[in-house]
Protein backbone atom coordinates (compact mmCIF):
# COMPACT_ATOMS: atom_id res chain seq x y z
CA UNK A 1 0.00 0.00 0.00
CA UNK A 2 1.44 3.38 -0.91
CA UNK A 3 1.39 6.43 1.35
CA UNK A 4 -1.56 8.11 -0.42
CA UNK A 5 -3.70 4.97 -0.07
CA UNK A 6 -2.73 4.65 3.60
CA UNK A 7 -3.59 8.30 4.34
CA UNK A 8 -6.90 8.15 2.45
CA UNK A 9 -7.92 4.94 4.22
CA UNK A 10 -7.13 6.48 7.61
CA UNK A 11 -8.82 9.78 6.77
CA UNK A 12 -11.96 7.93 5.63
CA UNK A 13 -12.29 6.59 9.19
CA UNK A 14 -12.32 10.17 10.53
CA UNK A 15 -14.68 11.88 8.09
CA UNK A 16 -17.64 11.06 5.88
CA UNK A 17 -16.72 11.85 2.30
CA UNK A 18 -18.78 11.48 -0.82
CA UNK A 19 -17.05 9.80 -3.75
CA UNK A 20 -16.46 13.21 -5.33
CA UNK A 21 -15.00 14.64 -2.10
CA UNK A 22 -12.73 11.60 -1.75
CA UNK A 23 -11.45 11.99 -5.33
CA UNK A 24 -10.83 15.69 -4.74
CA UNK A 25 -9.04 15.03 -1.43
CA UNK A 26 -6.88 12.33 -3.04
CA UNK A 27 -5.91 14.68 -5.87
CA UNK A 28 -5.02 17.50 -3.45
CA UNK A 29 -3.11 15.06 -1.25
CA UNK A 30 -1.10 13.67 -4.17
CA UNK A 31 -0.10 17.20 -5.25
CA UNK A 32 0.82 18.16 -1.69
CA UNK A 33 2.89 15.07 -0.95
CA UNK A 34 4.71 15.31 -4.28
CA UNK A 35 6.36 18.46 -2.92
CA UNK A 36 7.30 16.84 0.42
CA UNK A 37 10.25 14.70 1.41
CA UNK A 38 10.62 12.21 4.23
CA UNK A 39 10.06 8.64 5.27
CA UNK A 40 6.75 6.93 4.55
CA UNK A 41 5.72 7.54 8.17
CA UNK A 42 6.58 11.24 7.99
CA UNK A 43 4.70 11.60 4.71
CA UNK A 44 1.65 9.82 6.15
CA UNK A 45 1.61 12.16 9.15
CA UNK A 46 2.01 15.20 6.90
CA UNK A 47 -0.76 13.90 4.64
CA UNK A 48 -3.20 13.53 7.52
CA UNK A 49 -2.21 16.93 8.89
CA UNK A 50 -2.87 18.41 5.44
CA UNK A 51 -6.28 16.77 5.01
CA UNK A 52 -7.41 17.69 8.53
CA UNK A 53 -6.92 21.41 7.91
CA UNK A 54 -10.14 23.37 8.44
CA UNK A 55 -12.50 22.52 5.59
CA UNK A 56 -16.22 21.92 5.39
CA UNK A 57 -16.10 18.16 6.07
CA UNK A 58 -18.92 16.16 7.60
CA UNK A 59 -17.52 14.23 10.56
CA UNK A 60 -18.94 10.84 11.47
CA UNK A 61 -19.00 11.25 15.23
CA UNK A 62 -20.61 14.69 15.29
CA UNK A 63 -24.17 13.52 15.94
CA UNK A 64 -25.08 16.00 18.67
CA UNK A 65 -25.79 19.68 18.15
CA UNK A 66 -23.71 22.07 20.21
CA UNK A 67 -26.75 23.11 22.32
CA UNK A 68 -27.55 19.46 23.07
CA UNK A 69 -24.07 18.93 24.50
CA UNK A 70 -24.33 21.98 26.79
CA UNK A 71 -27.77 21.12 28.11
CA UNK A 72 -26.95 17.44 28.62
CA UNK A 73 -29.80 16.34 26.33
CA UNK A 74 -29.65 12.81 24.97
Amino acid sequence: MNVVDHVMRTFAMMANLTDEEARSARSRLERHLAACEGTERQLAIEGLRFLRQPRPVRHRRNNLQRDDVRSGAD
